[in-house]
């Protein structure tokens, strides 16, 4: 019995020493889910949340009423969207500013950084301030850079015809910032807002020259003044807000300054720790001026003014920024694969091949995406009937709608519908598209054509072809931009036409084919990255998504065109997988994003392991 009892007292103690370490475990697991949840991001409040708390800190920043430090400790909470700093705005939104400062300095203890700080300088973001495709990806490519956890702030003028509905909780700044232009400081009023969700600044220079008081983006005779102001401006507003960003991206030639400016002024002056990231979304439009005209942004012309760094390739009194920011980035990019092969023959790169060869390790081709938020058929609000790869009822309706819209003929309801929306200028292929209009006529289909011309000639040649066909029962040309019917058009056509002189990427073939528009296209710039032909048998099948050719003249056209409608009418289930295929083909900005980022990290790591060396 004694022995007995002291087994089961043994058992018993046992038991409770398990108990006790089962609690301690329980304890410990629940400490470590606490603290989880204090350091995983915050998912339940949108992008527009967080853009507006940066703003919000930046703004205090800028005002003096914040130190550096807390700015910075801040930032990143936003930045890694912390649970914390969402609790304490929420608690301070009825209080007064001092009171709410207060309570988001009480958190400014140690949160740890992780993504990259990368800010846009663009003259273009959509869809507030759009000319053509540069808006479009300084906007896709934040968003989807957003997603992936990285920091993103963007820089844009204050032009007067900015699209100030698209913007949300704008303010102005109770703060100047004086920048340098012409020998003298001149003041800039700073403001800010949120836009699809990104965090967005607004620069309006208080210049006499009223550079962004134009009523239109660009075109005017002083641009080169205007943007190297404004680029200057730029570099200004991230030095005196104590930005220490890792990337620092510009795109085109109107913000190309931004390498010189950036290693020649600014880096010596403390904004040191970024990487310039140039973007050349059209090697077409370089921007050049008499090298005099570079002095104005506090340049050194005879130090730039040479073949080796900005002077123009084929004018030695000329400055060209597109050459300039080729040499003082540390990444170089274009916009398709293809079109990187193209700009550096003779023939493609418009006098920079030489340039373009020499720094080649930088260089890199990277196909856009589109934003598939905004081109979506299944929730696009502009359509009469949503619609998907799986339920194509609703785009036999859209097409039913647009020809009532345009006073079409629905007699035959199989005739297929052929669509083309464009700028019409010589690079789309105007003489190309002029010459499908009648041959679609002569195949048995109809035609809607959706764009104008800043070329007097060309926009008065398609009046007289828009006259001829005003009460046609199958061709409508339409000489303006219309966002809603462009939308419809990309519904309603069975096939979309890009007949392109050269493309450096295009968006119009990978939105046609999202929209189950099958392209024809020629194969050049990324027109060649992004549709392969459904008669290749060098292409793996499932990659095969359109009709392309490679003569840029009426023959090679037809004979594509031709192909596309004797598919079309003979092949009817053949040509409906092609539609649902194309439909299901991933077009995001997220492929190509990863593709950003993994430049991005490359390019800080090198930086970061020279300075350790």
């Amino acid at each position: 019995l004694q022995r007995s009892d002291e087994e089961i007292h043994s058992y018993v103690q046992l038991y409770q020493e398990s108990v006790k370490e089962f609690q301690d475990t329980l304890n410990s697991l629940k400490e470590e889910s606490k603290r989880r949840a204090l350091d995983e991001p915050v998912d339940d409040m949108p992008w527009e949340f967080w853009s507006h708390l940066l703003l919000m800190i930046d703004g205090w920043f800028l005002e003096k009423k914040i130190s550096t430090n807390d700015a910075k400790l801040l930032r990143e909470m936003v930045w890694k969207r912390d649970g914390r700093i969402r609790n304490a705005y929420m608690a301070s939104k009825q209080k007064n500013e001092s009171e709410a400062i207060s309570a988001f300095l009480r958190l400014t203890s140690s949160p740890t950084r992780s993504g990259l700080h990368v800010i846009h300088i663009a003259a273009e973001m959509a869809p507030v301030a759009k000319v053509g495709g540069l808006g479009d990806v300084v906007t896709g490519l934040s968003k989807a850079l957003q997603k992936k956890g990285h920091l993103v702030e963007i820089v844009v003028p204050k032009y007067d015809c900015i699209q100030y509905d698209r913007i949300r909780d704008l303010r102005a700044l109770d703060v100047v910032v004086e920048s340098y232009f012409d020998g003298r400081l001149f003041r800039n009023k700073i403001w800010v807002g949120t836009v699809e969700g990104l965090p967005v600044y607004f620069i309006e220079p208080h210049h006499p020259g009223n550079f962004f008081q134009r009523g239109q983006f660009y075109g005017e005779h002083d641009d080169f003044k205007r943007f190297s102001y404004f680029s200057r401006a730029a570099l200004e507003l991230l030095l005196q807000s104590g930005k220490k960003p890792d990337i620092i991206h510009c795109h085109d030639w109107q913000t190309a300054f931004v390498g010189p400016l950036y290693w020649d002024l600014y880096a010596p002056k403390g904004l040191n720790s970024a990487r310039i990231c140039f973007t050349c979304h059209n090697f077409e439009y370089q921007g050049t001026a008499p090298a005099s005209e570079l002095a104005s942004c506090g340049l050194d012309v005879y130090q730039l003014n040479r073949p080796d760094r900005m002077q123009d390739n084929s004018a030695h009194d000329r400055v060209n920024p597109v050459k300039g920011a080729i040499v003082f980035s540390n990444i170089v990019t274009t916009v398709s694969p293809t079109y990187a092969q193209e700009v550096r023959t003779a023939e493609g790169g418009r006098g920079l091949h030489a340039t373009l060869n020499f720094h080649s390790k930088k260089f890199i081709g990277i196909l856009n995406g589109i934003d598939t938020d905004t081109w979506n058929p299944e929730t696009d609000t502009f359509l009469k009937v949503q619609y998907s790869a799986y339920d194509l009822q609703g785009k036999a309706e859209n097409k039913e709608a647009i020809r009532r819209h345009l006073g079409l003929s629905s007699a035959d309801f199989r005739r297929p519908l052929v669509g083309c929306i464009t700028r019409l200028v010589p690079q789309k292929g105007v003489h190309l598209i002029r010459h499908a209009i009648y041959r679609t006529l002569e195949l048995g289909g109809q035609f809607v054509l959706l764009g104008s011309s800043p070329v007097p000639d060309i926009q008065r040649e398609f009046g007289d072809i828009a006259n001829h066909f005003q009460s046609h029962e199958h061709v409508r040309l339409i000489l303006k931009y219309d966002e809603s019917l462009s939308h419809t058009i990309y519904a309603a056509s069975d096939m979309f036409i890009i007949p392109s002189i050269f493309e450096p990427c295009g968006l119009t073939q990978m939105i046609a084919m999202r929209y189950g528009s099958i392209p024809i296209a020629r194969k050049t710039g990324g027109l060649n990255d992004s549709v392969f032909d459904v008669d290749d048998d060098t292409i793996p099948v499932q990659f095969r998504n359109g009709f392309t050719f490679l003569s840029p003249d009426e023959q090679g056209l037809n004979g594509a065109l031709e192909r596309a409608f004797n598919y079309y009418k003979n092949n009817s289930k053949s040509w409906r997988q092609l539609v649902q295929k194309d439909m299901s083909t991933d077009f995001s900005w997220d492929s190509s994003a990863s593709q950003y980022e993994e430049l991005y990290e490359k390019s800080v790591a090198r930086a970061r392991a020279a300075n350790l060396a």
